[in-house]
């Protein structure tokens, strides 16, 4: 899905703040020596942060075009590998790793498989870390989809994804777990979860690009899609002063391997 469009993909997705990856550093005890095996790097983004801090980084990638946009991103670095494949078939030929990390993919991940491979990569004492953003809102704030509504019920009328994004302070309450995906039983310890306040602003056209990235609307019929996001774009221009945010709360979700 993704794999049609990585430019785009990696020029509009919003990255993961530095404070993140800080925090990942202080839980895990992560330090130069560690080594780390990224599922799903997509176009780089989380990846060129974790080389930055001198980990030792395989990252796996099921998107072939993905792969090789990463590899170009990370090029600079002497500390990557990327390897094209998904993380059920991937080969690990024995290799074990101080850490496990997921930055918006693990839920694409068919964890009947995945939760017990995370256990067997990992060294007694690893970690998992699934990093991801949620879309939300705050009271009183123009906010795109609200704007935008009666636009998505034209062209897609009844589309289960439609949706207001939920409020800040009520996905900041859900502070347990492994967010939205299924847990992995007794395979990983209790969660560390921190929040990180990020917001990304755009143009209409700007904002069309990101939708445009994402899942919901590359699942469209393009007929449909294009359309939609014409109309939005030209909403945003003409009733948002063609400035328009999104907001997120960046999350990092930090578990340990249970020996």
């Amino acid at each position: 899905m993704f794999n049609e469009v990585p430019e785009l993909y990696d020029r509009v997705r919003p990255g993961y703040p530095d404070e993140l990856f800080a925090h990942l550093a202080a839980v895990t005890g992560m330090d130069e020596r560690s080594s780390v095996l990224e599922v799903g790097c997509g176009t780089g983004q989380a990846t060129r942060s974790l080389a930055a801090r001198g980990y030792s980084v395989t990252a796996v990638e099921p998107g072939a075009e993905m792969a090789v946009l990463a590899r170009r991103r990370i090029a600079a670095f002497h500390n990557v590998e990327v390897e094209t494949s998904t993380f059920e078939e991937w080969d690990d030929r024995g290799r074990h790793f101080d850490t496990l990390v997921a930055a918006s993919s693990w839920h694409w991940v068919d964890l009947s498989i995945g939760w017990q491979r995370a256990h067997d990569v990992l060294r007694p004492g690893g970690w998992v870390a699934l990093l991801g953003h949620v879309v939300v809102r705050r009271p009183g704030e123009p906010e795109v989809y609200a704007e935008t509504a009666d636009l998505h019920e034209r062209f897609s009328p009844g589309n289960p994804g439609w949706c207001h994004p939920p409020l800040e302070d009520e996905v900041r309450a859900t502070d347990e777990g492994w967010g939205q995906v299924d847990g992995p039983g007794g395979l990983f310890g209790p969660t560390i979860v921190r929040w990180y306040p990020t917001v990304q602003w755009f143009d209409g056209e700007g904002f069309a690009d990101l939708l445009r990235s994402q899942s919901l609307y590359r699942r469209l019929d393009p007929d449909v899609r294009e359309p939609l996001l014409d109309a939005i774009a030209q909403r945003i221009r003409t009733q948002m002063g063609d400035r328009a945010s999104r907001r997120y709360l960046s999350v990092l979700r930090v578990g340990q391997r249970a020996n």
